[in-house]
């Protein structure tokens, strides 16, 4: 499951990359358009920061902005960045590998080799969709007949 943080994260890109004036954006309107809780995008976006997405501008016409490309960005890359492990338990992590404690032969268990096949399809999924794949999803939703 996405945590909040993450989703946060997200739609903060999402906010910053279908921002057409090319002007930094204050957190107040990020926080204001998108529905999110300021003091906890402020964190957010400082670690979006720290890792090379966004950067900011101080003082008057201040605010974030993008530092990539909305294509650049990938879900995967957000996810582990703002929540660490994509993958559902630990010895198939990629990046954040760690053995189980009650496993006695990793080669021999089924639980991990779902998890393996779960994750791969996950990661492909989420490697292959970038910031600018969820804009356009978004706007081909928009104009889609609306379901009962």
């Amino acid at each position: 499951m996405l945590s909040k943080k993450t989703k946060y994260a997200i739609k903060a890109l999402v906010a910053l990359a279908k921002n057409n004036s090319n002007q930094p954006m204050l957190i107040a309107d990020i926080a204001k358009n998108e529905q999110l809780p300021k003091k906890f995008l402020e964190a957010i976006l400082l670690e979006l920061k720290h890792n090379g997405f966004v950067s900011s501008k101080k003082g008057a016409g201040g605010g974030y902005y993008m530092l990539k490309s909305a294509e650049e960005i990938s879900l995967s890359a957000i996810i582990r960045i703002v929540d660490g492990p994509i993958a559902m338990l630990p010895c198939v992590s990629l990046n954040f590998y760690e053995r189980c404690e009650e496993c006695k032969d990793e080669i021999t268990c089924g639980i991990r080799d779902v998890a393996k096949d779960v994750r791969d399809a996950t990661l492909k999924i989420l490697l292959e969709t970038s910031i600018a794949d969820i804009i356009k999803r978004e706007n081909d939703l928009a104009v889609q007949p609306k379901e009962n």
